[in-house]
Order: C-alpha cells, then sequence, then structure tokens
C-alpha cells in the first residue's frame, strides 16, 4: 500500500499559538489554578493532556475562583462572557486565533451603524456564538447554501455576510456572488475564511482524485476537520474519520493500492504518524 499524507495536514497557526501559550501558562502559574472557558481546541487527546496538568474547563466564568488564570479558547468567547470575566478578580490570558480576533473586530465594525449579519456557520460552534456576540443590530446564522436560500432579506436594510473562519470558501462565494448580484440588497461581504482552511480543503480535493481511499485525522467534534471529510466524500472517494489509529478497520483497507491521509487544524501530529505507522503495515 502506498500512503500519501497531505503537506498541510495537521496543526494551523491559531492552534499552534493557542497550545503553546497554554504550555507557557502551566510551566508558570506556580501553583495558581488554570481554568479554560471551554475546550481550548476541539481535540479529545490534547484536552486529556492538559487535564493530566491540571488545567480545568470551566462552563462560565462564574466556574473561574477568584484569583485564578482564566484563558480564552482558540476559538474565541461571546463579547458578553469576555465582559463577565473582565470584571471578575482573574487573570484573563487570550488564546484567541488572530483570525477569529480578526473576524470579530471587523464584524463589530461594520455592523455599528445598525446593519445585520448574516454568518456562514455552524450556529451550535463557540467561534460562531462569539462571533454574532459582535454584531450590533442582530443576526442570522445559517449552516448550508440551502438554509441560506430560505433567509428573506428586505430592501431597505443594510447586511453584511462573514463566515466562521474554517467554513467553505467555495460555497461562501457563491452565496456572496448571488447578494451582490441582486440590486435591491445592500451587503457588504467580509473575507473571515482562513487561508489555512482554503488550503486544507484545496489540498484534501486535489488528493482525494488521486488515491484509492482517504482518511481523515481529527476529533470528531472538529468543525474543520469534518469539513475535510466532506470535501474526500463530495469527490467520490471512499474515506474515513477518525481520531485515533485505534479507530482504523485495518482489515476493510486491504486491497486498496494508494490511500491518502489528511488530518484537521487542530490534530497533533503523534495522532497523525501513528496513523501513518498503522497504514503502512497493512
Amino acid at each position: 500500500m502506498e500512503v500519501i499524507l497531505a503537506r498541510t495536514a495537521g496543526f494551523c497557526m491559531g492552534v499552534d499559538l493557542a497550545l503553546r501559550r497554554l504550555d507557557k501558562l502551566v510551566a508558570s502559574a506556580g501553583g495558581r489554578s488554570i481554568h479554560i472557558l471551554g475546550p481550548i481546541i476541539h481535540n479529545p487527546q490534547v484536552l486529556a493532556r492538559y487535564a493530566e496538568q491540571g488545567v480545568r474547563i470551566a462552563g462560565s466564568p462564574a466556574e473561574v475562583p477568584d484569583g485564578a488564570y482564566a484563558v480564552i479558547r482558540a476559538h474565541g468567547i461571546p463579547r458578553e462572557t469576555e465582559r463577565e470575566l473582565r470584571d471578575r478578580d482573574v487573570i484573563i490570558k487570550d488564546a484567541t486565533c488572530p483570525r477569529v480576533k480578526k473576524a470579530q473586530l471587523l464584524i463589530a465594525r461594520h455592523t455599528a451603524k445598525g446593519e445585520v449579519l448574516l454568518l456562514y456557520g455552524e450556529a451550535d460552534h463557540p467561534e460562531v456564538r462569539g462571533l454574532v456576540s459582535y454584531a450590533g443590530n442582530g443576526h442570522h446564522v445559517f449552516g448550508s447554501a440551502e438554509d441560506f436560500a430560505r433567509l428573506v432579506l428586505k430592501s431597505g436594510i443594510s447586511y453584511v455576510l462573514a463566515a466562521q473562519t474554517t467554513q467553505d470558501r467555495g460555497a461562501f462565494e457563491a452565496m456572496a456572488e448571488g447578494l451582490k448580484a441582486d440590486p435591491a440588497i445592500d451587503v457588504v461581504v467580509l473575507h473571515t475564511i482562513c487561508d489555512a482552511t482554503r488550503l486544507r480543503q484545496a489540498e484534501t480535493s486535489q488528493l482525494a482524485e488521486t488515491v484509492d481511499f482517504m482518511v481523515v485525522v481529527g476529533g470528531l467534534n472538529s468543525g474543520n476537520t469534518r469539513r475535510l471529510a466532506q470535501v474526500a466524500a463530495e469527490r467520490g472517494t471512499p474515506s474515513v474519520h477518525v481520531e485515533t489509529a485505534a479507530d482504523l478497520d485495518v482489515d476493510s483497507l486491504r486491497g486498496y493500492g494508494r490511500v491518502g491521509v489528511t488530518a484537521g487544524a487542530s490534530t497533533p501530529r503523534a495522532l497523525i504518524d501513528e496513523v501513518l505507522r498503522v497504514l503502512k503495515g497493512v
């Protein structure tokens, strides 16, 4: 079996930066407790490692005790949650991905005069909950082109179109073009999808067309990893999304001549390497 690893597989800049900041804090905390407002990234194995080092996940600012460190996750948090944190006697460490922070500030700036936000993303995703909190005059969230088509937009209202940073760029651009082609709709388009997302999706698409089977490695609750699996499946290539090598059904892979491997932006290199080791032993 020939195993081909995508060049962009694994940690993106934002995830790497967030984890390096947390590692530095763990090393220097001096006994002060560390609490993250939600999982710092969407990878169970990474979270388990930090839990072993005493890092705790808080569901709300109220769960962070006075005097403790409060870490803002890579996905960011809602504006009102951050305000509540800053009103507390805690030490804030912001590990928000710079791309997400930029999207938050762009949305705040472009909706400051009453514009309504149209956001392409997963409504229940923590990044999306943070992004919409920066909208100044309401918002609509849609997760697909079909949901977008069902929106009833009105003339006389100004809109701002943006996206969760890990969404599909092609789908977003098609929505943007449709809006801009309608003279009755007043819309500003914000380009908030991360380049790392675009590169991973493009490479996954190209790789899927040249192999017999695709393996996508990463947390099952990771939105960007799920989209890589979707991209591979859309090319008609048999594929599987696994969190670790232990999830591989090795017997079902026998007979495939070329297998492609990619991984989400929150997947540690060690997990990717273990999947490669198992596949090369088939």
